[in-house]
């Protein structure tokens, strides 16, 4: 299967889950589209590096997304990044495994609200800044 294929099956089989999602169950909306934005920032191109610091390569205290970085920075370098957003453990939690879980896993665990709150506003934001283009 040729690479477009191949983001066209995800791109698809991400909606049709998502869909699924928003009907059948009642997990929060905000979750789903926010775990939806990051997952087609990723097809699309723009997988943010979730695995460690993207600047000093650490797995320590992860507490920072950076948007101009395009993924995780610790406490340390975040301080150099005015534009970092901070996250809590679960919040980093919920965009490493959504990232790398297989598809038909994507939407399998839940994170509270505030941690929601923080997956939302970081969401879009990523996805806005990668587009170029402010969606709702």
């Amino acid at each position: 299967m040729s690479t477009e294929n191949e983001n066209n099956y995800r791109t698809l089989q991400l909606l049709l889950n998502t869909l699924y999602m928003i009907s059948e169950t009642d997990m929060n909306r905000e979750l789903i589209t926010s775990i939806f934005k990051m997952r087609l920032a990723s097809i699309l191109g723009f997988t943010p590096k979730v695995e460690k610091c993207v600047q000093c390569g650490t797995t320590e205290n992860i507490t920072h997304f950076s948007i101009k970085d395009n993924g995780f920075k610790c406490k340390n370098c975040s301080k150099t990044d005015t534009g970092a957003i901070t996250m809590s453990d679960g919040t980093r939690d919920a965009i490493k495994y959504t990232i790398m879980a297989p598809a038909k896993k994507l939407y399998g665990f839940n994170i509270t609200e505030d941690c929601i709150k923080e997956y939302k506003l970081i969401s879009k934001i990523y996805l806005n800044e990668k587009l170029e283009k402010e969606y709702k």
